[in-house]
């Protein structure tokens, strides 16, 4: 079993910029495929980012593209999404989420990721 806890969500102005820091535990992280989703009031849960085991490859929805950067450091087991020049749009719930697979690139489908983290609360103010 793995467990994933997010941190790092708030509220910002406008063109501001957060960090989200997702911590796993119960698995090896360098055995798991990585993700960020996020879940906006009244949507459906959308593919924000992902990384691979190594961190070799990344993946973007393009709405985030070069605003949002995904990296990890297995060692200390973290996941990080680094967010800038944040848009109203970007308000959501983020979680974080692990697959046991590994597809080159990483997946963006939810159903195929296993674990989930209880997701943490960005706001961006307009």
């Amino acid at each position: 079993q793995v467990q994933l806890v997010e941190s790092g969500g708030g509220l910002v102005q406008t063109g501001g910029s957060l960090r989200l820091s997702c911590a796993a535990s119960g698995r090896t992280l360098r055995s798991l495929t990585m993700a960020w989703f996020r879940q906006a009031p009244g949507k459906d849960r959308e593919f924000v980012s992902a990384i691979s085991r190594l961190g070799i490859t990344t993946r973007y929805t393009d709405s985030v593209k070069g605003r949002f950067t995904i990296s990890r450091d297995n060692a200390k087991s973290t996941v990080d999404l680094q967010m800038n020049s944040l848009k109203p749009e970007d308000t959501a719930v983020y979680y974080c989420a692990a697959d046991r697979s590994s597809t080159s690139p990483p997946t963006s489908r939810r159903d195929d990721y296993d674990y989930w983290g209880q997701g943490t609360q960005v706001t961006v103010s307009s």
